[in-house]
């Protein structure tokens, strides 16, 4: 079973950084697809950003430019640098994991097989 840990949310302002980080346990993810997605109360869970095992990567229009994901497959980690932080980026952010190689349609939350509890990120203006 996979098990799927995030770290690093927190309060910041306007404008800050922050890095998320997601740690696999249970069996090695390097030939999986890693996403991330986040949930702002009261609304449905969004797509973020995912990489597949070769590297390839998607992300929302709302986070290109300022959001850079990233995976170290020797840490069975992903990563969510997030830079240039707004307001309405704040939200519980989900690591998840999906058994295919490639990106796909990687921004439906149906396509992931394990998630994460999530990680809070409040970011204040």
């Amino acid at each position: 079973q996979v098990q799927l840990v995030e770290s690093g949310g927190g309060l910041v302002q306007a404008g800050g950084s922050l890095r998320l980080s997601c740690a696999a346990s249970g069996r090695t993810l390097s030939s999986y697809t890693l996403g991330w997605f986040r949930q702002a109360p009261g609304k449905e869970r969004e797509s973020v950003a995912a990489i597949s095992w070769s590297g390839n990567t998607g992300y929302a229009d709302s986070v290109k430019g300022r959001f850079i994901i990233s995976r170290d497959d020797a840490k069975n980690t992903a990563y969510l640098q997030m830079n240039s932080l707004k307001p309405e980026d704040t939200g519980v952010y989900y690591c998840a994991a999906d058994r295919a190689a490639v990106l796909g349609i990687w921004y439906m939350a149906t396509k992931y097989d394990y998630w994460g509890q999530g990680t809070q990120v409040t970011v204040s203006s």
